[in-house]
């Protein structure tokens, strides 16, 4: 079976980052800067650079109301104050994030098992059941050409796709912290499956690295169940995938921008002086 091609993508932000506490006792985490705008902001605008503007936001009961205060509320006593200053240029770049996209901020459901499937499978009923939909991690950020394009493009060429997962080569030093990709058929760039943070390098089937961009078709659901939970008793998003190359192509396609993780503290302000030079 085909699916339409997508329209609405999914951004989860739904754990509690202890390796980012104190601060992410009262903000989210994909709620820390980049420059002037939240991480969460610029994957957003990924979304929207590839065509999507429909895009739910998974997110702790704590989180929701700061997302959906960060996206939808006017600051009419900001503007005021600026316009009785003469400074309402300043006010431009809000009125950019109220019009950015159609965005649904949501609870994960606290029936789910704890893992990264389970943000993605609250989404299920906001989702089209005969469409494609992306799903990303708000931990990772891709600067470039976003990887919400290239995915969008590579099902154009791909309707039959199951799935449809974003890559990027990493050097040999860090295959034991990523999921790595096995190809079950290299010419066509199709997945098998994914070694998880292999413990030696001869362990790891190549040098393609998995991470949180995927083009899903709704068949996904299927497979993100309470009963398929797996290592340490959590429900992962490539179990599911790995599920679904079972039954028909899940298509690998390389980033065509730079990929880097804001998951932990090292990560961040790595990510942080990356983004400053890019900038400059």
């Amino acid at each position: 079976m085909s699916y339409k091609a997508p329209t609405k993508a999914v951004i989860t932000d739904a754990g509690f980052a202890s390796r980012f506490l104190p601060i992410t006792k009262t903000i989210p985490k994909a709620m820390l800067p980049l420059g002037a705008k939240p991480i969460m902001q610029h994957v957003v605008e990924e979304c929207v650079a590839g065509g999507i503007r429909d895009i739910i936001i998974v997110a702790t009961p704590e989180g929701k109301p700061i997302y959906e205060n960060y996206f939808t509320n006017p600051s009419e006593k900001i503007y005021r104050q600026l316009e009785s200053q003469g400074k309402l240029d300043r006010f431009e770049c809000v009125r950019n994030v109220l019009s950015l996209a159609n965005i649904t901020v949501i609870e994960q459901d606290p029936g789910l098992p704890y893992g990264n499937g389970s943000p993605i499978a609250s989404a299920k009923p906001y989702l089209n059941d005969d469409e494609a939909f992306l799903a990303l991690y708000s931990d990772d950020l891709i600067f470039g050409t976003g990887d919400v394009q290239t995915l969008v493009e590579a099902y154009a060429e791909h309707p039959e796709a199951k799935a449809i997962i974003a890559a990027q080569e990493m050097p040999e030093e860090v295959w034991n912290k990523y999921g790595m990709i096995a190809m079950k058929d290299k010419e066509k760039q199709t997945l098998s499956h994914i070694v998880e943070k292999p413990a030696k390098p001869e362990l790891s089937p190549s040098n393609l690295t998995s991470y949180g961009r995927y083009l899903l078709t709704p068949e996904v659901f299927a497979h993100l169940v309470p009963v398929n939970t797996g290592l340490d008793n959590e429900l992962w998003t490539v179990d599911a995938i790995t599920k679904l190359a079972k039954s028909g192509d899940v298509f690998v396609v390389k980033s065509q921008g730079k990929w880097l993780t804001t998951g932990d503290p090292v990560n961040y302000f790595q990510a942080y002086e990356e983004f400053n030079k890019m900038e400059l």
